[in-house]
């Protein structure tokens, strides 16, 4: 196991004080992702998004000796077919020099529980298919990956455009 012994690594929620190490962590995301250029969020709108008065997702923080090190991300959706919310994860991250050390685990099992508690029907995800880490992580989690399934996305200009169809 690389880096010693299990951390001793402390969760808590994300506050709006906490902006600023997150974007850090977010592009250091996006850089190992090979999608560096695709960021545009900046504090003021992590801190609007996150926690202005109509909160989009909630976040929980990694943390060692009082050092964020990695987060996770995530909100609810819902399954029509569950008749249940779900909660969808956006982003699982630990930096490069704390993994092996149950950080990705700890703060993927606290999400678990987050779904647990407000009676999610399922927690869900998508992984980049060349991240092969991520894949076996998931994968000793107890997770498996959808099939039959492919994810879809509309973005700026195409997004708008639709919106705007037929006005």
């Amino acid at each position: 196991m690389r880096g010693g012994a299990l951390s001793a690594a402390q969760l808590r929620p994300a506050g709006p004080e906490d902006c600023g190490r997150l974007l850090e962590l977010i592009r250091e995301l996006a850089q190992y992702e090979r999608l560096a250029a695709a960021v545009r969020a900046d504090e003021d709108s992590l801190r609007a998004t996150l926690f202005g008065p109509r909160p989009a997702a909630q976040v929980l923080l990694a943390e060692l000796d009082g050092v964020v090190v990695g987060f996770a991300l995530y909100f609810a959706n819902y399954s029509t077919f569950l008749a249940q919310p779900g909660l969808w994860l956006e982003d699982l991250y630990v930096q490069a020099e704390h993994r092996g050390r149950g950080i990705g685990g700890m703060l993927f099992q606290a999400v678990a529980e987050q779904a647990r508690a407000a009676d999610c029907g399922r927690m869900e995800w998508s992984v980049l298919d060349w991240n092969s880490p991520a894949i076996a992580f998931y994968k000793r989690m107890g997770a498996r990956p959808q099939q039959d399934w492919t994810t879809w996305r509309l973005t700026g200009t195409g997004l708008r455009a639709l919106a705007e169809r037929g006005r």
